[in-house]
């Protein structure tokens, strides 16, 4: 197997988004070494008013979301009608398709908050498909061992014998949180490209020293090999690329302008889901 280098190490920047909710962010819409995977929020806080606001009924057009709760319950209402409320370990995902409006409420857990939201886009032949969502609840999300002492919690795709309960996402991907602890080697295909976002500790790759709150990014290759010091914590994001354009605003992302100029049109007349 052939080990990815690391070809770059990102932080994430902190902002707010919703009605005020902050997070720490990593925005990946024109940069390929991501797709397609387009951007990662990082929901993080010990005190109610980071966050009581909340993310108010808004629409979507053109992306998939995977939010992935570690402490903390997620609560999200859509125009289908659909409802879930996370717990501590679970998982929702939704399709926006050609369009969706729902509002998400994060709600803390013995004090803790932490939880994170990723874009994925969609490819233009299924951008303005009907709206759809599942939630996986924790027990649904399989444990795989990795070496002695480090597990990743698997959400989507394959890995050693175990799936994950995200069955249906527009593009083959991986997704998993890992527990790291020493060495680890972990493979990913070589169709995908490979990101990794360090949310707790600190690992070492090729000689260099990564703390948390970092997005590091892999080039070519079939696995992913690093060594925690102590008890790590890594967001695993493997995709295959769509490579198409990518235009974004706001909470739609599609192919070119006029289609978000479409967009915006359709939600101003009320037809956005339709």
């Amino acid at each position: 197997m052939k080990t990815r280098e690391l070809i770059a190490v990102q932080p994430s920047r902190p902002t707010s988004d919703g009605d005020g909710v902050k997070i720490r962010r990593v925005a990946g819409f024109q940069d390929g070494r991501m797709d397609p995977f387009l951007m990662l929020d990082e929901l993080k806080a010990d005190e109610s008013k980071d966050y009581i606001g909340g993310f108010p009924p808004h629409p979507h057009r053109g992306i998939e979301t995977l939010t992935y709760m570690i402490n903390g319950h997620f609560r999200h209402q859509d125009h289908l009608g659909n409802q879930g409320e996370l717990r501590d370990g679970g998982a929702q995902w939704m399709s926006a398709g050609r369009g969706v409006i729902h509002s998400e409420m994060p709600i803390m857990t013995d004090g803790q908050l932490h939880g994170f939201q990723l874009w994925i886009n969609l490819p233009r032949a299924k951008k303005m498909q009907l709206a759809d969502y599942r939630d996986f609840q924790p027990e649904t999300i399989p444990q795989v061992s990795l070496g002695e002492s480090s597990t990743l919690r698997l959400i989507s795709g394959d890995l050693n014998g175990k799936s994950g309960p995200l069955t249906r996402p527009a593009v083959p991907m991986l997704v998993g949180d890992l527990h790291a602890q020493g060495r680890v080697s972990l493979p990913v295909s070589g169709r995908f490209n490979a990101v990794a976002y360090l949310y707790r500790g600190a690992i070492t790759l090729q000689g260099q020293r990564v703390e948390a709150g970092h997005m590091l990014y892999f080039g070519p290759g079939d696995a992913i090999d690093l060594t925690a010091a102590d008890s790590a914590g890594l967001l695993l994001l493997a995709g295959e690329p769509i490579q198409e354009p990518v235009v974004h605003w706001g909470p739609f992302v599609m192919n070119s302008m006029a289609e978000i100029d479409q967009a915006i049109a359709d939600y101003q007349s009320g037809q956005l889901t339709d």
